[in-house]
């Protein structure tokens, strides 16, 4: 038998009052998200929805009624809950699974196993969901991480560089403008190639079905035409399984769309995507970073008042694309962002003092 519960005091009942808002809270967070999704993880935020609902119901029935003056929700809560209704996006999911990681019902007597037991699951849930989202995201975040902290850290490195020889400011914002279409023009012109050599090179590779449009005249058997499946990696028995449904076809006159041409039964080659418009991004992203560093000196500042505002700014951006990682990676954000801080802020300084050495060698 479990152990009898003590009569509920005063405190236990504003516990279970601050309980009440934050299910609630939980419940709209998982509903607008649901409202801005379909198929299957509409049903799965809407079916968390409906268990925040029960625990909701529960401390109201504990409660007995809605108190008249109900606390604020937590300051995470009212956070996810206007992320949800304004973007629905995989930051939302990720910070509801640091949320759900901490359940309050380990240690709470009035709660349920069952509560319990939801909480662990929810997690689990959640972190399933957001997992879906960091795979379609992990490519373009990549790529977007990438450029803009390329061009945060080049360009914060190249102007405290300049900057520390001594030379007008203006020739330090000349320099910036000049790192920023470099770095930006470099970035495009690798990202094009990239991408058209390596659509070039899968193309080169792709099969055809040319064999399968004539093996009805072929003069070949199930052995030898499941010896081009063999070539592309498909196993001994699929291949002939294969050979033998695709001659079939021919000979009968007709071609079975579930077993399709020869040419897609090796495997499809992924395309990789359009290289103009991974040129064009890539530009953009570099540039979007590149720039932060030169605003002090565009804005007409110069000196340590310019070199103070550049590090501010830059620190401000890699902190917040450090942060963006930890939540999206279900890291500790705060650890994120020092670490892509100090990261930027090393390679800066390293330049900042070469600079100083052939400003004196200059002198």
């Amino acid at each position: 038998m479990s152990a009898p519960v003590a009569p509920p005091t005063d405190a236990d009942r504003r516990r279970w009052a601050r309980y009440l808002v934050e299910e609630r809270a939980e419940g709209a967070v998982y509903q607008r998200l649901a409202d801005r999704r379909s198929g299957e993880e509409r049903e799965i935020l809407l079916s968390l929805a409906d268990a925040e609902r029960r625990h909701e119901q529960h401390w109201l029935d504990l409660l007995g009624e809605e108190p008249p003056r109900l606390p604020r929700a937590g300051m995470r809560s009212r956070m996810l809950g206007w992320m949800a209704g304004r973007f629905g996006s995989i930051f939302v999911l990720a910070l509801a699974q640091s949320a759900e990681a901490r359940s309050p019902y380990d240690e709470e007597q009035y709660a349920t196993p069952a509560m319990r037991a939801d909480e662990k699951v929810h997690y689990e849930v959640v972190r399933g969901l957001a997992a879906r989202g960091r795979r379609r995201l992990s490519g373009s975040f990549r790529a977007a991480v990438f450029g803009a902290n390329d061009g945060l850290v080049s360009n914060l490195a190249l102007v405290l560089g300049i900057g520390a020889t001594g030379v007008s400011s203006s020739f330090v914002l000349f320099s910036g403008v000049a790192g920023l279409l470099a770095g930006a023009l470099s970035m495009g012109a690798g990202e094009f190639v990239s991408v058209r050599s390596q659509r070039e090179l899968l193309a080169a590779t792709q099969a055809n079905d040319d064999a399968d449009a004539t093996a009805a005249d072929l003069d070949i058997d199930e052995n030898e035409l499941a010896l081009v499946y063999r070539a592309r990696g498909v196993g001994e028995e699929e291949a002939l399984a294969r050979a033998r449904r695709v001659v079939a076809a021919a000979q009968a006159g007709s071609r079975r769309a579930a077993t399709g041409p020869i040419g897609t039964l090796g495997g499809d080659h992924e395309i990789v995507g359009n290289d103009w418009t991974a040129a064009i991004s890539s530009f953009l992203l570099f540039a979007s970073g590149a720039i932060i560093p030169v605003l002090p000196w565009i804005f007409g500042l110069s000196g340590t008042t310019a070199v103070v505002m550049a590090l501010v700014l830059v620190g401000a951006a890699l902190l917040s694309t450090g942060a963006m990682v930890g939540i999206l990676s279900g890291g500790p954000p705060l650890r994120r962002a020092v670490r892509q801080l100090l990261i930027g802020f090393g390679a800066a300084a390293i330049t900042y003092v070469l600079g100083l050495l052939f400003g004196v060698g200059a002198v």
